[in-house]
């Protein structure tokens, strides 16, 4: 007898980031980055006017989220996370492109900045990917184990 296997697809959102949130989205936050943002520092950009949370959930379970800024026509990410279990299998991609739909559909912005740190391979390939150029670099920007880490400043016009 032939088994019949059924694939199902988890379902995937991204909604608006609460203050009630902030404990998951920080347990992913530690779990991804050896120097984490502050709890403080979230809870400041989800009261800050221009800056706007996003969690991304899979089957309703907080499993990443986004961070931007948006002023005057400029979307800049600040932060995009997905929990380390789940990385490497498309999903930064997915919540970078739907970042992409919030600029347009949203923000009414035309360019996307972001910062990446030139040793986050993977994020930097994504990005290039993405059509993002590299266009400067801020040294000693990021912490890291032995002293501070260059930034590397990328942009990509999101007009069609």
């Amino acid at each position: 007898m032939a088994r019949v296997f059924s694939e199902v697809q988890p379902q995937a959102n991204l909604r608006p980031m609460l203050e009630t949130d902030l404990g998951l989205v920080m347990e992913v936050e530690q779990a991804a980055y050896p120097h984490p943002w502050e709890a403080r520092i979230m809870k400041d950009c989800l009261r800050a006017s221009h800056y706007h949370g996003w969690v991304f959930e899979i089957d309703e379970v907080i499993r990443g989220y986004l961070f931007l800024s948006v002023v005057a026509g400029e979307m800049h990410v600040l932060n995009l996370c997905i929990h380390p279990d789940l990385q490497g299998q498309g999903w930064g991609r997915v919540v970078l492109q739907r970042a992409f739909n919030l600029a347009k559909t949203e923000y009414d912005a035309t360019m996307c900045f972001l910062e990446v740190r030139p040793s986050n391979t993977a994020a930097l390939s994504l990005y290039q990917s993405e059509g993002f150029n590299e266009i400067g670099v801020r040294k000693n920007y990021y912490p890291a184990t032995k002293g501070r880490e260059d930034a590397i400043v990328m942009a990509k016009s999101i007009i069609e």
